[in-house]
Order: structure tokens, then C-alpha cells, then sequence
């Protein structure tokens, strides 16, 4: 099943992404925008991040849609509320992974996105759609890669005893948690930290770190080379 909201506020509809008017003058062109697909699962607060500081700063970028494999996820009221088309592709309609990411794609390349961000997308993809979005798929992880992949990262962090810990953003390739990274951002773990607490200060810096990331790929800054990111 596919769920989808076409709706777009009457206030939206004629006004370029990211409101790139002033005094009346148009400082961006829809030849010269990039497109954006979000991919999320949960309350989408990186999504949210995202959209604001984009809004913010008027990137030459839209957020084309958001997508969810949960009918109920809490960001997709956010996306639907600031105009942002939205999708479901719910993962428990498909018997394996292979079908649900086949679906998925279809949903994506609908929006011909330049770039996809995962955002809090709870699903391990496979390969082959890792592979049809390559160069053009980020993440953030809730850590210093390669330390700490997987899940519970703010709890492994504890359990080892590090002294730093943080977020990472990376381009998307087939090994789950890994992939050249683009940025990190490094918070210290003090002594009386509880998962929630390193985890709540963490996420101040992803909120930081994934604007800025998305930022350099719409601006043309990034490049892989030898397996590492080069910015301009």
C-alpha cells in the first residue's frame, strides 16, 4: 500500500523553494535548484533541521518530498504542515527487503531527486539501492564512524569508556554504518552521562553538522576521491 499527500497549502503555491524572492526579484531559478528527497521513520528531527536552515539561508534547494515506511510517523505532520509532499511505503506490505526497496525506489525517483537523506530511516537497505543512489545518498550516524555502528551506539560508548563521542555524516554505500565521511562533530562524555543525556547532546551537534553536509553536496562542494571526501 502507498499512501501519498498531494496537498499544498494555497500560501505555498506560488512561491519558489525556500521563498527565494526579494523586493520582488527572483535570486534563483528552478533550472538552478536542486532536488531533495528525506527518507524518515520517526519524529524526523533532522528532517526538521534540515528544512529550517534551508529556509534560512535559501539554498538553491527544494525538499521535493518526505518519505516513510510509517503511516505514523511523527515528521511527516511537520512536512504536511510547512506544504512538503509526503509518502508512505509501508515496509510491512512487502514479503522481504528486496520488494520493499524495489517500491521504495519507484516512490524516490518519482521526485527525480538530486540527493536522497536519510533522516532517521529505520531500514537496512540493500544493496542494489544503495548502489542506484551512490554519490547521491547521505546519513548521519550517532557516532564517531567507524567506531560504535549499529544500534544503542550512545550505550556502547558508555560501556567503552570513551572520553569523546558524536555524529557522523557519510555518503551511503552497501556496508551498513560505513561510507567516505563528509562531517563530524565531537562532544566530550562526562563522567555522570546517562544514554539520555549523551544522546540528547549529540543531537544538538547532528542538527548542526547535517544542515551544513547537505548544504556543500547542493552547493557542488563534494567529491569522493580515493574513497574519501574532498570539499571545494
Amino acid at each position: 500500500m502507498l499512501l501519498l499527500n498531494w496537498e499544498v497549502s494555497d500560501a505555498c503555491r506560488n512561491i519558489l523553494p525556500w521563498d527565494l524572492r526579494k523586493n520582488g526579484v527572483v535570486t534563483g531559478t528552478m533550472r538552478s535548484m536542486r532536488s531533495i528527497v528525506i527518507l524518515i521513520s520517526g519524529r524526523g528531527s533532522n528532517m526538521e533541521a534540515i528544512f529550517r536552515t534551508a529556509k534560512a539561508e535559501q539554498w538553491p534547494a527544494s525538499i521535493a518530498a518526505v518519505v516513510s515506511n510509517r503511516a505514523d510517523a511523527e515528521g511527516l505532520k511537520f512536512a504536511i504542515s510547512h506544504g512538503i509532499t509526503t509518502a508512505v511505503v509501508p515496509n510491512k506490505d512487502y514479503p522481504d527487503r528486496e520488494q520493499f526497496d524495489a517500491a521504495l525506489r519507484v516512490v524516490i525517483d518519482s521526485f527525480t531527486p538530486d540527493l536522497v537523506v536519510l533522516a532517521g530511516f529505520m531500514r537496512i537497505l540493500t544493496t542494489s539501492f544503495v548502489q542506484h543512489y551512490a554519490g547521491r545518498m547521505l546519513n548521519i550516524h550517532p557516532s564517531l564512524l567507524p567506531s560504535f555502528s549499529g544500534m544503542a551506539t550512545h550505550r556502547q560508548a558508555l560501556a567503552a569508556g570513551v572520553k569523546v563521542h558524536g555524529a557522523t555524516v557519510h555518503f551511503v554505500t552497501a556496508t551498513l554504518d560505513h561510507g567516505p565521511i563528509v562531517a563530524q562533530a565531537v562532544v566530550p562524555v562526562l563522567d555522570d552521562d546517562t544514554e539520555q543525556s549523551l544522546e540528547q547532546r549529540v543531537l544538538v551537534e547532528e542538527h548542526q553538522i547535517y544542515p551544513r553536509a547537505v548544504r556543500w553536496f547542493v552547493e557542488g562542494r563534494l567529491s569522493i576521491e580515493d574513497g574519501r571526501v574532498r570539499q571545494r
